[in-house]
């Protein structure tokens, strides 16, 4: 006879050695241990007598056995032990009760014993059996014309772990009260009531004599006499617990092709992983990822005799709260050289170990914690299978059994490994994602300003929200400018498309912007030579059409909005390019949408763009946004508008303020596109910040102009500034006056800093340019940059515009700052 287990899945329990025998007490203690029992399990009788024979146990004993133990009658049953390795043995044995004379009962555990299935014990009997198959070596069972059990053959028998005898008469419900013999005794009820047939397959259940579930067909077929009227029943039952865990394995198998990947999210995707795990054939379930996968970089491939870092991603468990788990979710844990995970991660290969084998033991024992939760929850059964695509492993999933009696066999680490390579695609896929998520948020953000200018003209707060991940950033951007005389230029845009493209298209256009505005081109005229741009780089970045008319594609193309407020007269000129309307608060709380042309959007070409002017004054908030504030796949525009409106009409007084109950009113749950939210309050220079003469074209004014500057500096306390200052001032009008038209105007602005404006009725700009030794001019202009901070020119209504900007001494500035007729 072979000795050894059989612990393979689906195999029933082997008889124990023909020289097997144990004694155990009253108090459950082994007082008798044989050298068959030794060889069976691998522990010496020194190691077991005196011990607690439950301690042996792998499993609950059956029903039907603990229900003879309680009665103190013998018992033939499966038993599932455990070795002195870990692994489980089932055998075959049969205890034989034995009183002493203190009434006490010791058991005699012995090798099961031989039985044939009971003969019929009359007439009656006999007649049914001969039309059963009772050599069919099935489980088959008889019953009577009112469901009653009748007679069995002995694989019945064991299963239910009873005898004919005790079974006899009694119903299959009182047989064994559990489900799902209720269900079947119902069906058993039916079939001798209607003479039918029913064939039924069960979900795994453990019959009372079994160690194990089973999934069961039942064939239930009625006995007719020759009459035709019903006498009986048969009931036929076939192990098809193979059969269903192959089905199951498919279903888990589709069940991880439509729930893994759902997202493209890496942490999502492991946890869809764990929860397949779990819900198809694992008690536990934990993902692992390498840290570059879990930020999105490339990974590399591990190498072997290294310590693998990796960060628990996702787990899942049967029991609440997955208290098996050593490392929370989250955390990093270092696995090292040799450990069952770092070779599955440096191998690529996946394997299964039970309890007592060395390397598992190794690698739990070297953590306390780990030690403690194999002992304390059993777990008898690990598997380790890494998680790799397109040849790089990305990192591991382990699973665990403990609550599942029987261990992993080779078809789970197939199953598994199948599941496996399923969500290491979309992991990887998720990864990628990710990466290029990040690249263009990177982008995008590194285009947009970091802060906002400070401006005497406006107070400004803003919002921008990327309405997704990856591919579905957009490029709306904004921009606040500031320009001469403290003048400031507010931008908002919104590039068509998504993505990485987008954003560069949107970084080139914010900088063509930046580089117009500083030109001080008007806001109609910046947007007609922005328009040529986006053609350009749409005939540039589109389709070839060589050959062919040149047209728009229209696959670079964009919105805008530009404005220019003017603190000194509080006017805003604005000009848009397809974009919506600003919205204008004043300062009493009237809510206008503006009424501005709308232009077409840039990129087309061919049409003109309309500038408005507007008195804003003092106060007043001008709010910019792009459409992705106000569009909502379920609501008109019209009524984002309203409620943006609504929302401006209750402003705070605070800006940041303003801008969260904006979007807490007026935000579409979720945003379909990228949103910008720009808003600017307005303030106005004082009449004592700002001072303007006429000059007459006469050279005899240069004098009188550096005189009422100089006046002018000593009444705002900056006579620091004031050599340079009459400098500019002779330059400027001397060669408005040579060079150009009137009328001629000189105006000083005292703001962030000292401004001095010199405007003649003349178009014709000047250039700076290095004087040669010998030239009697030019100089001018060069002694001009020298002294002041910033210079340049704008055209005009009538002409043009020559300013300067110095800033003012530091000491003056918490001064200025301090008086109360500033604003700022």
């Amino acid at each position: 006879m072979d000795n050894e287990p059989d612990t393979t899945t689906g195999a029933r329990g082997v008889a124990a050695p023909d020289d097997f025998a144990a004694v155990i007490d009253a108090r459950g203690a082994v007082t008798m241990w044989s050298a068959g029992a030794g060889r069976l399990l691998g522990y010496e009788r020194e190691e077991v007598v005196g011990r607690q024979a439950a301690g042996l146990l792998a499993a609950r004993l059956p029903f039907a056995m603990r229900r003879h133990l309680a009665a103190r009658e013998p018992w033939t049953s499966d038993v599932v032990l455990r070795n002195r390795h870990g692994d489980r043995v089932t055998v075959q044995i049969r205890g034989t009760p034995l009183v002493d004379m203190y009434g006490a009962t010791h058991w005699i555990v012995t090798p099961a014993a031989v039985t044939y299935a009971s003969g019929p014990t009359d007439a009656e009997v006999a007649a049914l059996w001969d039309l059963t198959l009772a050599q069919l070596p099935l489980p088959v069972a008889v019953y009577d014309s009112e469901a009653r059990f009748v007679t069995c053959n002995q694989v019945m028998s064991r299963a239910m772990g009873l005898t004919p005898e005790e079974m006899r008469g009694r119903t299959l419900w009182e047989i064994y009260p559990t489900p799902p013999m209720d269900e079947i005794d119902r069906l058993q009820h039916h079939v001798v009531r209607t003479g039918e047939m029913i064939f039924r397959e069960n979900q795994p259940f453990r019959a009372s004599g079994e160690v194990r579930d089973h999934a069961w067909s039942l064939f239930l077929s009625p006995l007719k006499d020759q009459a035709g009227a019903v006498s009986g029943m048969s009931a036929l039952v076939i192990d098809i617990t193979e059969q269903y865990w192959a089905r199951r394995r498919l279903a888990v198998l589709n069940d991880a092709s439509e729930r893994i990947g759902s997202t493209l999210d890496v942490t999502r995707t492991a946890e869809e992983l764990a929860e397949v795990a779990v819900t198809g054939f694992a008690d536990f379930a934990s993902v692992d990822l390498l840290e570059s996968v879990v930020q999105g970089r490339e990974p590399r491939t591990v190498p072997p005799g290294t310590p693998v870092v990796c960060r628990r991603t996702a787990k899942r468990s049967v029991l609440r709260g997955c208290p098996e788990s050593v490392v929370p979710t989250g955390d990093t844990d270092v696995y090292p050289p040799g450990s069952p995970p770092a070779q599955a991660l440096t191998t690529g290969r996946a394997s299964h170990y039970s309890a007592g084998d060395p390397l598992l033991r190794a690698w739990s024992t070297a953590s306390p914690d780990r030690a403690e939760s194999m002992r304390r929850f059993k777990i008898h059964s690990v598997m380790m299978v890494p998680l790799s695509a397109r040849g790089v492993t990305l990192g591991v999933m382990q699973l665990l059994r403990h609550r599942t009696a029987d261990p992993f066999v080779q078809d789970d680490l197939t199953l598994a490994e199948e599941i496996a390579a399923r969500a290491a695609v979309s992991i990887d896929n998720a990864r990628r994602y990710t990466r290029e998520h990040r690249t263009a948020l990177t982008l995008q953000r590194s285009l947009l300003p970091e802060r906002l200018p400070g401006t005497d003209a406006v107070d400004l707060a803003y919002r921008y929200l990327p309405a997704g991940a990856g591919d579905e950033i957009g490029g709306d951007w904004f921009d606040v400018i500031a320009l001469s005389g403290g003048r400031v230029a507010l931008v908002v845009g919104d590039v068509v498309g998504h993505g990485v493209h987008a954003s560069a298209t949107m970084g080139r256009l914010r900088t063509a912007v930046r580089t117009l505005a500083d030109a001080d081109f008007a806001p109609d005229e910046l947007l007609t030579r922005l328009d040529d741009l986006v053609i350009r780089l749409d005939r540039e970045e589109g389709p070839d059409t060589r050959g062919q008319p040149e047209e728009a594609s229209g696959e670079v193309g964009a919105t805008c909005l530009y404005a220019v407020y003017d603190p000194v007269t509080g006017r805003c000129d604005l000009a848009r390019a397809g974009h919506p309307p600003p919205v204008l608060v004043t300062s009493d709380g009237t809510v206008h949408v503006l009424d501005l042309p709308a232009g077409p959007p840039l990129g087309l070409g061919g049409l003109p763009f309309e500038a408005a002017r507007v008195d804003v004054g003092e106060g007043s908030l001008l709010a910019l946004y792009t459409d992705g504030l106000i569009e909502a796949s379920d609501r008109d525009i019209d009524v984002g508008l309203d409620l943006l409106c609504e929302a401006l009409r209750r402003q705070p007084a605070d800006l940041e303020e303003t801008c969260a109950e904006v979007l807490r009113k007026v935000l579409p749950d979720p945003p379909a596109d990228d949103i910008v939210l720009l808003l600017a309050r307005t303030s106005t220079l004082s009449a004592d910040q700002v001072h303007t003469w006429q000059l007459p074209m006469d050279p005899a004014a240069v004098a009188g102009a550096r005189k009422v500057a100089a006046e002018q500096l000593d009444t705002w306390g900056l006579g620091e500034l004031e050599f340079a200052t009459e400098l500019i001032v002779s330059e400027l009008v001397t060669n408005a006056i040579r060079y150009g038209n009137s009328p001629v105007e000189l105006r000083l602005i005292r703001a962030g800093a000292l401004i001095c404006e010199v405007s003649d009725g003349s178009s014709t700009a000047p250039h700076l340019r290095q004087a040669r030794i010998f030239d009697e001019g030019g100089r001018g202009l060069l002694l001009v940059a020298q002294v002041a901070e910033r210079w340049g020119s704008r055209q005009n209504d009538v002409g043009k515009t020559i300013w300067t900007e110095q800033p003012l001494p530091e000491e003056r500035m918490h001064e200025r700052d301090s008086r109360p007729g500033v604003s700022g």
